[in-house]
């Protein structure tokens, strides 16, 4: 048994849970795979790797890419968020493809992060790691760790903005989050 699984078992076992029953036989297996593949996988991928596939920008138009699935586990509670990420940036003599940016976002939301720290991440990485002039990331999402606790507010979303270089304060580059679609 690996290190991980067994402290799934050990967080089973101290939470009284049966681990008797025949269903829950191959759960530390199985949970340490999904944590690995699906919810932390990012942790080993460099965002300046990803950003180094570059090529020439002749035309200098802004890139928006909206509507970019995220899935993120909150660092406080260890349960997941989901939502999508909408990026933009205004180019600085290069760009990179569109499947580049999906990656880019998969890998930085794959992680413990807060939504706060990854909007913020992912316009960085653009500034930082491609020499945009200006990037923005606006992320919606919904919290388990809000869900699942108090009230139940099932239909709440968090909405983040944040804007670098160019793009600080073009909130207009961007669709709106927090309105019902």
């Amino acid at each position: 048994m690996s290190p991980a699984e067994a402290a799934v078992a050990a967080l089973l076992d101290a939470l009284g849970v049966d681990r008797g029953d025949p269903e829950l036989r191959d759960t530390p297996a199985r949970v340490e795979a999904l944590w690995r593949e699906n919810l932390i996988g990012g942790y080993g991928v460099d965002p300046a790797v990803i950003l180094a596939d570059r090529l020439p920008d002749p035309s200098g138009a802004i890139v928006t890419l909206t509507d970019l699935p995220i899935q993120g586990v909150c660092p406080h509670h260890l349960t997941p968020f989901f939502g999508v990420a909408h990026i933009a940036y205004e180019p600085n003599g290069a760009i990179v493809g569109l499947g580049v940016l999906e990656r880019l976002v998969r890998a930085l939301s794959r992680r413990l992060i807060l939504q706060e720290t990854l909007c913020g991440q992912v316009a960085d990485a653009l500034t930082e790691h491609l020499g945009a002039r200006g990037a923005a990331c606006a992320i919606e999402a919904r919290h388990l760790c809000l869900i699942l606790r108090g009230g139940e507010p099932h239909d709440a979303r968090v909405c983040t903005r944040v804007g670098r270089g160019t793009l600080r304060d073009r909130s207009d580059i961007l669709p709106p989050v927090g309105g019902r679609r």
